[in-house]
């Protein structure tokens, strides 16, 4: 018969707790802690990228939307600083869009109006939900594109991070898009893929 107290944490308590963690870690993943493909709960498998894939040179803040991989990339201008942020993506391909654009505005608090694209969908939206209400779907903080009605921005509805769930735009956590936002300047260079 085995003593199980003096061997510590057993294999079950192992993955357990490892579970736990893993649960209760914060969204964001750092590019020195990312080691292959990681899956959250209704995350997708993140894949690290290279700037140098998308564009030929920084000198600004970076950001790459893939929406494949459900991930927010974003680069500091010298490329010295990367991170990478789990997302909610475009539910169909007809509302994706891709290519390049760069951020034009960005609002704490945003007020959103559904475009006329999703009052035909969805004829029972609401027309106005003013920033700061909980029901906004925008969340805390957006920043627009320079493509009409496409933004980067939070959500209040933390079951769509990770899932095609948006009508257009590029979504995440709140606390992460608080981030995003103080770190990511208006003229930043942005592309969706």
């Amino acid at each position: 018969m085995t003593d199980r107290t003096n061997r510590g944490i057993g294999r079950r308590g192992l993955l357990l707790g490892a579970g736990a963690f893993a649960l209760a870690a914060p969204g964001i993943v750092s590019a020195q802690s990312l080691s292959g493909n990681i899956a959250r709960r209704n995350m997708s498998a993140f894949k690290m990228q290279r700037w140098e894939d998308h564009f030929e040179q920084l000198g600004r803040v970076t950001l790459v939307a893939d929406t494949q991989g459900r991930a927010l990339h974003w680069w500091s201008a010298d490329g010295s600083d990367y991170r990478m942020y789990p997302t909610s993506v475009p539910m169909t391909e007809e509302l994706t869009r891709r290519g390049y654009t760069e951020v034009v505005r960005k609002a704490v608090a945003p007020t959103w109006r559904p475009t006329a694209s999703m009052l035909e969908r969805d004829p029972t939206l609401p027309r106005v939900v003013e920033g700061g209400d909980p029901l906004n779907p925008l969340g805390t903080h957006a920043m627009y594109l320079s493509w009409p009605a496409y933004l980067i921005h939070g959500t209040q509805d933390t079951r769509k991070i990770g899932r095609r769930s948006s009508s257009g735009c590029i979504g995440t956590y709140n606390e992460l898009i608080a981030q995003i936002y103080e770190i990511t300047p208006v003229g930043a260079q942005v592309r969706l893929v």
